[in-house]
């Protein structure tokens, strides 16, 4: 079983979009963003960077005692290897699905929600700021459309870990001020995607 400390932030999706497409089980334990929950010394003691999403795993493979995990990406692979699922054993499918995993943990995820900040919650507009992150922004998408292009999906044929951790952040896009019909391979990727069952469970758990 595995415990999920969650909401249902792009994130946090992540993770409920693996459960889901493996069928691994799982519990959520909501936390409450806006109330401060990620501060309370329980959910630090699991996630010390105070940050959604985080895990307990009671059945490790080791089989010894059950392991805490914070960082979406780390949380991914782990499960990924854990269940043999979404995660090449092949060198090079492995190994390019690994590198854009971290390009969107690195950047793509970052960048895009600095985008959101700006264009959405700070205080005051700040020009600079807003048309630095809207054109990295389309800079990323840019990048993901060229990859895209090159393979159905990210890091090959295969739907993996990397695309989970990517598409969440895109179905944002509209907030983002993109329009996905300037990217049409990552128009098709994500219409694909979106209409996954495992998808449409995931999500539905944000209602």
């Amino acid at each position: 079983m595995i415990d999920l400390y969650y909401a249902p932030t792009p994130n946090g999706h992540k993770i409920t979009l693996f459960l889901e497409e493996v069928g691994l089980p799982y519990r959520i334990h909501s936390i409450n963003i806006s109330a401060g929950e990620q501060f309370s010394p329980d959910f630090l003691s699991i996630s010390p960077n105070n940050k959604i999403p985080a895990i307990i795993d009671h059945q490790p493979v080791d089989g010894g005692a059950p392991i805490s995990l914070f960082e979406s990406g780390e949380i991914l692979l782990y499960l990924a290897e854990k269940t043999g699922k979404l995660l090449s054993k092949g060198l090079r499918e492995r190994a390019a699905t690994l590198q854009w995993l971290f390009w969107q943990v690195a950047g793509f995820g970052p960048m895009l929600g600095q985008n959101h900040h700006f264009n959405h919650y700070a205080p005051q507009p700040v020009p600079y700021a807003i048309e630095r992150y809207q054109a990295e922004t389309r800079r990323l998408y840019a990048v993901l459309d060229a990859e895209l292009q090159k393979h159905p999906y990210l890091g090959g044929d295969n739907y993996s870990i990397a695309d989970i951790a990517t598409y969440p952040w895109v179905v944002s896009h509209q907030r983002q001020r993109i329009d996905l019909a300037d990217y049409p391979a990552v128009c098709n990727w994500f219409e694909r995607i979106s209409n996954r069952p495992a998808t449409e469970r995931a999500y539905k758990l944000a209602n």
